[in-house]
């Protein structure tokens, strides 16, 4: 057996873990074992892949970064460069950066790699996750999994996979290795507020970017460029960011909902943007328990971003970002309380995932991303039809598949359009 082939036997040994949970991984690597180094690649050089690779690099020893993807070459090397401080965890040769729709596939196909990075926007995250997955890789992806039921499909495919030959997969909902999240949800399983009864989540913001089109640019180019705005690249906003507080409220609940019945409109975006900019949804949730999530992206309106559980003897407040958590009684007075650290949180999950390939228990998390970035769908395409949308309907009727058929750098690709309730259908 060659060395690589000796190396990917001892990366994959061991029997896979899942934090549907939520609670962080404390695999122990006796203090002396030998750290066999572990090599990264990523794709997806933009913020959140920087991101995530100073993240990996700054809390793990024995890492390096050897390779990286985009669509845009020069990005490759802007991350390269932006690594620097790292010394030589980073050594990523101009041979090992590749760009364009396939430069994915050289990650894939490099033998060195052992961890990817997938941190591309959403849309391309189910096939680049399966595909990673049966390369034999273990993966860090970002939120969400999914922006449609055929996505979450192959997550499922995915996660089944890499559970029998035990690679890891974790992903970016590091709220759930925040402890002012972890104590506060199991404070409220011990029932500190009494029964659950009802939440209220909040992903409220103000606008967010647009990058017009250029003249030259294909249908292609201007969509993957400017991908926020595209639903089949991102999901809506409700699936890239208030998957966060989903996942979090779907944490809480350990469930997914029932049902999901909801409102919105656009009254901010460009002509040429897909994207309402506020949804409003209710969730009902096994047990006779709501959620009502409200996201929103318009200028100067007033930001909010939190959870709110209301049980028979209290409530609690979880916090998003660095806010913290707290548990109020009936009669309004605080009775704990924490502080918030999401640096830490976004460190942890790296760490995690490297601390658990080398103890030979490979964490793998997907399928509950996965659920929770379908209640992200099951919510948009509530509100985008007007009808009331249950999860039965989303996991086994529909067929909705966003993706495009033939995608080609210089292709053409349908015009934008925005849903309107009452005439677009469920599909």
């Amino acid at each position: 057996m060659d060395q690589t082939s000796s190396r990917r036997g001892f990366l994959g040994t061991g029997a896979a873990a899942s934090l549907a949970s939520g609670l962080m991984v404390h695999s122990s690597v006796a203090a002396a074992e030998e750290v066999r180094e572990l090599r990264l690649g990523i794709v997806g050089c933009g913020g959140r892949g920087s991101g995530a690779v100073n993240d990996s690099l700054s809390i793990n020893q024995g890492v390096k970064i050897v390779a990286a993807a985009d669509l845009y070459p020069a990005k490759c090397a802007s991350l390269r460069k932006s690594l620097a401080s790292h010394g030589d965890k980073v050594a990523i040769d101009d041979t090992k950066m590749h760009g364009g729709l396939d430069g994915y596939k050289r990650i894939l196909d490099d033998p060195t790699v052992d961890i990817v990075l997938l941190t591309t926007s959403p849309g391309f995250r189910p096939r680049y996750l399966f595909e990673a997955v049966e390369a034999g890789k273990h993966v860090f992806a970002e939120k969400p999994a999914c922006v449609d039921p055929a996505g979450y499909r192959i997550c499922l495919q995915a996660h089944d996979k890499a559970v029998a030959q035990r690679t890891a997969i974790v992903t970016g909902t590091q709220y759930r290795r925040q402890p002012s999240y972890i104590e506060a949800i199991e404070r409220i399983r011990k029932g500190e507020i009494g029964d659950v009864i009802h939440a209220t989540s909040r992903y409220c913001t103000g606008g967010i970017w647009y990058r017009g089109r250029q003249p030259e640019m294909s249908d292609a180019q201007f969509q993957l460029n400017n991908w926020m705005h595209f639903i089949w690249l991102s999901g809506d906003q409700i699936c890239e960011q208030a998957v966060h507080n989903i996942d979090a409220i779907n944490w809480l609940m350990g469930d997914n909902p029932l049902s999901a019945y909801g409102s919105g409109g656009r009254f901010t975006r460009p002509a040429d943007s897909e994207l309402w900019d506020s949804m409003s949804i209710d969730y009902e949730y096994p047990g006779n328990r709501t959620v009502s999530l409200m996201c929103r992206q318009i200028p100067g309106s007033a930001a909010d971003n939190s959870n709110v559980v209301y049980g028979s003897q209290g409530t609690c407040h979880i916090g998003a970002m660095n806010a913290g958590s707290k548990i109020l009684d009936r009669d309004g007075k605080v009775v704990w309380q924490t502080s918030g650290n999401i640096g830490a949180a976004y460190q942890q999950e790296h760490k995690d995932l490297v601390d658990s390939i080398r103890a030979s228990t490979p964490i793998v998390e997907l399928k509950q991303t996965a659920d929770s970035s379908l209640v992200a769908v099951m919510g948009r395409l509530a509100a985008y039809s007007g009808q009331r949308v249950t999860w039965d309907f989303v996991t086994e009727e529909s067929q909705l598949d966003l993706f495009p058929k033939a995608l080609a750098w210089d292709g053409d690709l349908p015009a934008p359009t925005h849903a309107i309730p009452g005439r677009t259908k469920l599909v």
